[in-house]
């Protein structure tokens, strides 16, 4: 039955008379839209092995508001450890479809990442999971992860607000990976190139995310270097440094790896010649991971 919807609306090719794919398990997706689906879960088809679990046990969770930083993320890893297997956990926060991501598609290719995990109404990846706390069990206990990297697929929502954002997904995400056991690391969305005020240094998603709303003490990368002094004060200002563990590390050179891997990615329109200072920040969320992987 259709429960307390009442309604059940699809949308049919008239070209044809009938269809019928049964699906993997019961679990829908875009629930109660003319495009659910049944998706099946990773927790209903391996119930076995997840029905229990609740501790990642010290696994590091790297954080981030925007897409564009997965990458940074995972290229710094598999730089400095390239032994870690690294599951991207896609959330709802912006595109739907796993497969709108061409970065994750050529990050799979040359092996960045690992396994996917969609989470929510999220779809596509190699697992389905509920929501983002069941898809960190499923990337560490199914997916064998000794990294995973937490983000929204392409399309962020802002409307220069201080609440009405969708990277605020960031502040339960790190909650969620505290309370489970794991090491919640943020990456911070950072910008010397972006004409908007609320947006030069340490944007304003990062510092209400992370200063405001999450209860988890994560550990925040600081690349050494031309962007350090800026980002330190920028956290400290906003009490961020308080809240959080500030962590020097050596940058990353973020931009030379994304081009040895020939990825071409964009942030705001800008590359990593037009906005370093993004790409360095975002990257240094990646090796952090590494220091903490065990």
């Amino acid at each position: 039955g259709l429960g307390s919807g009442g309604w059940h609306v699809v949308h049919w090719n008239l070209s044809r008379a009938e269809w019928c794919s049964p699906g993997p398990g019961h679990v829908m997706k875009l629930r109660y839209s003319s495009l659910q689906v049944d998706t099946g879960s990773a927790e209903e088809l391996h119930a076995g092995a997840l029905a229990e679990v609740d501790d990642l046990e010290g696994m590091p969770v790297v954080v981030c508001g925007l897409h564009s930083q997965v990458p940074c993320v995972a290229v710094a890893l598999k730089q400095a450890r390239p032994e870690l297997r690294l599951a991207y956990v896609m959330t709802d926060g912006g595109g739907l479809a796993l497969a709108t991501s061409e970065l994750v598609a050529a990050m799979r290719a040359r092996s960045l990442i690992d396994v996917t995990i969609t989470a929510g109404h999220a779809f596509g990846g190699d697992y389905e999971a509920v929501n983002v706390p069941a898809a960190l069990a499923v990337a560490r206990v199914i997916g064998q992860a000794d990294v995973v990297v937490v983000g929204m697929g392409p399309g962020s929502v802002g409307t220069a607000t201080r609440l009405g954002l969708s990277a605020l997904e960031v502040a339960p995400a790190l909650d969620a990976v505290e309370s489970l056991g794991g090491r919640p690391v943020a990456s911070v969305r950072f910008s010397l190139a972006d004409p908007r005020l609320r947006h030069q240094g340490a944007s304003h998603h990062s510092r209400t995310a992370l200063g405001l709303l999450t209860r988890a003490r994560a550990t925040i990368g600081v690349p050494e270097g031309a962007f350090e002094v800026r980002l330190r004060a920028d956290l400290e200002a906003s009490g961020i440094s308080d809240r959080h563990r500030l962590l020097a590390v050596a940058d990353p050179n973020v931009p030379a790896l994304l081009a040895q891997h020939r990825l071409r990615v964009t942030s705001m329109g800008r590359g990593p010649v037009d906005d370093p200072g993004f790409y360095a920040v975002a990257g240094a969320g990646g090796t952090v991971a590494a220091l903490l992987a065990r």
